[in-house]
């Protein structure tokens, strides 16, 4: 049938309701029960013993599908818990109820009241004494689709899709029980969850390309957040020494299975640690999260087999670019010849680029595709690191680390560099690399060096992505799987 001759049909059965005077829209039903709760608490009950139960129940839900039977009717209702199966006869019902009841279409909200019975397939079945049209759709539900079909449509109307695919429902509850999960571990330890601002008079914290907006009262250009780490840096210089935020970030790039330009970190920050006490505690903390949420470690992601037990190798990125990305070791030392690698993997590559930018790059194509299991790489060098403390033994690289899981970088983190001329020269440097002139240093974050001034204890701190972990544990492909509202193309 034509969707304009549905719709027509549609509408006449919503005048007619109206011209016997039903209520399309009340709002004076109360479910007792939910279809979970009924079925936890009779599911292992006999059909006699049913019949013997004197108490009814009552809940509300969705009509995701009628069977008619001429004097009968089968419904299924969906809640907020489950579904559960509805019996419906006129005899039992009288005849103005059950004619209100054919005049209702799968997609309306009913409420119903009424009798535990087992059907003679031994389901567990609401036989409804009473009923009451709670909301009348305008629009038909559409037919039930599969895997990743009819994506433009499952992403813009993502009611819908919740509607007709359960287990998207169920990813996003997981995804909730991930980030109370995430919280509840930092919490035990003595963290403070905080919230930094959204809009920030300098885009710092992280290397990308910001959204901007005008702020009239105050005539300023105020930039959405990249990342708050300046700002949880200034508490713990105020003596906040475990702190932590999980909230959203905005980065003004591309869209992709992966990216998203507004997403959720975990950013967190412990005093008198290093970049190893996080590796450690990161570790910890996405195995006991994957342990409750998964009742394993052990998942499966994609057809892949993971295994998140603790503890994950440690790989600094030249020893990676050797093992995993099988290049000569002459790269390390050749900038010309490193160079001429990333050309050959087509990299873009710039004159002002460094040598250590250079491995960067070749790393990121060559060896992160390859790091399937959880992966820490260590030791980037400074060029590309300017919040982290230089290493020690190699003052070319610092106290950082990445971990990849499925190719993926989820998480990033650092011993925190505190020395602020080593900062501040650190900002200069990044300024001219983004093309700053040297009079316009504009871009240097002063009241963050400010405090820093004023004396940082030894800090470590790390970001955790929250919707690319949330893929890896819920087995979604695609980080909009992830996302109730991902960021889509206007319709043209």
């Amino acid at each position: 049938m034509e969707e304009s001759e549905v719709l027509r049909q549609w509408k006449e059965r919503i005048q007619g309701l109206r011209a016997m005077g039903v209520e399309l829209f009340p709002n004076d039903f109360r479910a007792e029960h939910t279809s979970t709760e009924i079925i936890e608490r009779y599911g292992d009950w006999s059909a006699e013993a049913l019949a013997g139960l004197e108490e009814t129940v009552s809940c509300a839900g969705r009509i995701m599908a009628i069977r008619h039977f001429g004097r009968a009717a089968f419904v299924h209702l969906q809640d907020r818990k489950g579904r559960i199966q509805v019996y419906l006869r006129r005899d039992v019902m009288g005849e103005e109820l059950f004619g209100l009841f054919k005049r209702l279409d799968a997609g309306d909200f009913l409420g119903v009241r009424g009798r535990l019975f087992r059907t003679k397939t031994g389901e567990l079945t609401i036989e409804a004494s009473s009923i009451q049209l709670l909301a009348k759709s305008y629009h038909p539900l559409p037919e039930k689709w599969h895997g990743l079909t009819d994506v433009e449509t499952r992403y813009r109307q993502r009611y819908l899709d919740l509607i007709v695919n359960p287990k998207v429902k169920e990813t996003f509850y997981k995804r909730n029980e991930i980030i109370q999960g995430l919280k509840a571990f930092l919490l035990q330890r003595d963290f403070l969850e905080v919230e930094t601002p959204m809009m920030q008079p300098i885009p710092g914290g992280a290397t990308a390309r910001p959204f901007k907006t005008h702020h009239n009262a105050l005539n300023m250009d105020l930039y959405l957040r990249i990342a708050p780490e300046l700002y949880l840096k200034r508490l713990v210089i105020g003596g906040v020494e475990r702190v932590f935020e999980l909230n959203r970030n905005f980065r003004n790039e591309g869209v992709s299975s992966q990216h998203n330009p507004e997403f959720t970190m975990l950013e967190f920050y412990q005093a008198y640690s290093t970049y190893e006490d996080l590796m450690a505690l990161i570790e910890e903390m996405i195995g006991e999260v994957a342990r409750k949420v998964c009742e394993s470690p052990k998942i499966t992601y994609q057809g892949a087999a993971l295994d998140l037990t603790p503890p994950w190798p440690r790989v600094t990125l030249k020893e990676a670019l050797n093992r995993y990305g099988e290049v000569d070791g002459k790269v390390l030392s050749d900038r010309a010849y490193a160079s001429g690698l990333a050309q050959e993997l087509g990299l873009e590559v710039t004159e002002v680029e460094s040598h250590a930018e250079l491995l960067v790059k070749i790393f990121e194509q060559a060896v992160e595709p390859k790091l399937i299991q959880p992966t820490f790489i260590t030791e980037y060098p400074v060029e590309v690191s300017p919040l982290a403390r230089r290493k020690g033994a190699d003052p070319t690289v610092t106290e950082r680390f990445e971990l990849f899981i499925m190719g993926r970088e989820i998480a990033n983190g650092f011993s925190e560099l505190n020395d602020p001329e080593d900062q501040r020269e650190r900002f200069r440097k990044q300024a001219a690399r983004k093309g700053v002139a040297e009079d316009d240093l504009s871009i240097i974050d002063e009241a963050f060096l400010t405090a820093l001034e004023y004396g940082m204890p030894p800090t470590a701190g790390a970001g955790i992505g929250i919707d690319r972990l949330v893929m890896i544990l819920t087995d979604s492909p695609s980080i909009r799987d992830v996302i109730f509202f991902p960021q889509m193309r206007e319709k043209t």
